[in-house]
């Protein structure tokens, strides 16, 4: 096809520009899901939290990251029904499209959703550049079901976690040694559950291929060395008399910071599996066009190269250490008061939440799902609880993110066509 051998090369190389930009916001606005809650309830602090979400996101994006960005590759639109040329144009202006908004989120602190932003772009050319036919809309009511599904479920799980801990612990005649005593099994659940989606859906990325049972096997080890590790480190902490007097589980608390470090990792790994596709998926499009000389059919089922998914672990991990603090504090501290007990009930809730949804490849709003679990959280401890102004903004800002994208898309849409004739 003359279009691509003429603009191949550019188009490839720009592609991965806008692609790095929308990897870039994900970090910037989105990773403060995975950190919020840990800075918050003073768990961690920010420096802290940076650090351990960079490793985490990286491995959660390139181990894990090939299942939903398949989705977002292949499920949104119709291959067969959009020509090679206006794919790739299309593609490339929802990434610039999706990264420009969430550069303006980022800039006012909104945690707004990159999942609506990249969706409602790539819907956004295809209706305007294509036909309403090119959008496979039987594949996006799943997704736009999840986002309501998602927040609903991860509130029950959390308000569930938060209720299981107000039983085994907080409310008893001896928190501190009962903390001790449950905690480990907190632990135990977050690197199975990690360990899981890893083992039976990542590893088949880097060239090695386990059975369910295998990987269910595996995941019981690795769980149950997540909860030793855990054990030896809170027999370092002893009860504080002097902190309890002024806060009565004062110690009880710092057993709970211990394990948001594990539901913190955690998150950062659910988090760079499901939302790394959100930046690599329109890449993974459009590179399976140019190797494809424009065949789309051929494009479509072509695996997602290891060095695109790489692209957007970096990409990810830059927009994070650059300009992730500002979303990091609304979601860790104004929309309801956090500790680290309820701070790992939201966490270890999201991250179950969206590492199943990783599995099945649906792209969900890790946003959503953990604004919903904070809610679920503070719903535990009463509607008083609850910073009712800041839910109503985080709200307005989730509404006008997918029409906001689809318009972006379509004006860049526009100027692409015009400049490549």
């Amino acid at each position: 096809m003359s279009f691509i051998a003429d603009y191949g090369s550019v188009l490839l190389v720009l592609a991965c520009i806008f692609g790095f930009f929308m990897a870039w916001g994900v970090g910037a606005n989105d990773v403060a899901n995975a950190m919020g809650t840990s800075v918050g309830s003073k768990a961690l602090t920010i420096r802290q939290a940076i650090m351990i979400a960079i490793v985490f996101e990286f491995c959660g994006a390139y181990l894990a990251g090939g299942e939903v960005t398949e989705t977002i590759k292949n499920g949104i639109v119709d291959a067969e029904l959009v020509p090679a040329h206006l794919m790739l144009l299309g593609m490339m202006s929802s990434l610039l499209a999706a990264g420009v908004w969430l550069l303006i989120a980022s800039l006012f602190g909104w945690p707004v959703s990159t999942t609506h932003s990249i969706v409602g772009a790539v819907i956004g050319f295809a209706v305007v550049g294509v036909s309403l036919d090119a959008v496979h809309w039987s594949a996006i009511i799943p997704i736009v079901a999840s986002w309501v599904v998602t927040p609903f479920l991860s509130g029950m799980l959390a308000f569930g976690l938060f209720m299981s801990v107000q039983a085994l612990i907080i409310n008893t005649d001896q928190p501190f040694q009962n903390a001790k005593r449950f905690v480990p099994l907190y632990m135990f659940a977050t690197g199975f559950m990690v360990a899981l989606m890893v083992l039976t859906k990542g590893l088949k990325h880097v060239g090695l291929e386990l059975t369910n049972f295998q990987g269910f096997l595996l995941a019981l080890v690795v769980g149950g060395i997540v909860m030793l590790f855990g054990i030896k480190l809170l027999q370092r902490i002893q009860i504080d008399p002097e902190a309890d007097k002024t806060f009565h589980f004062s110690s009880v608390e710092k057993i709970f910071a211990i394990l948001m470090i594990f539901t913190a990792c955690a998150m950062a790994f659910a988090h760079g599996a499901n939302d790394v596709a959100n930046a690599v998926g329109p890449l993974a499009a459009i590179v399976g066009v140019i190797e494809s000389k424009g065949v789309t059919d051929i494009a479509a089922q072509s695996a997602v190269p290891g060095w695109v998914l790489l692209l957007g672990a970096i990409g990810i991990v830059v927009g994070l250490a650059t300009y992730g603090y500002r979303v990091i504090a609304t979601i860790g501290r104004e929309i309801t008061e956090l500790t680290p007990s309820r701070g790992f009930a939201a966490e270890l809730a999201t991250a179950s939440t969206v590492v199943g949804a990783s599995a099945i490849g649906l792209p969900v709003s890790t946003t959503h799902t953990l604004v919903g679990a904070i809610l679920g959280i503070g719903l535990a401890r009463g509607i008083g609880a609850l910073k009712l102004d800041v839910i109503g903004s985080i709200f307005v800002s989730w509404v006008v993110t997918l029409p906001v994208g689809a318009v972006l898309s379509i004006v860049f849409f526009s100027i692409l066509q015009w400049i490549f004739n």
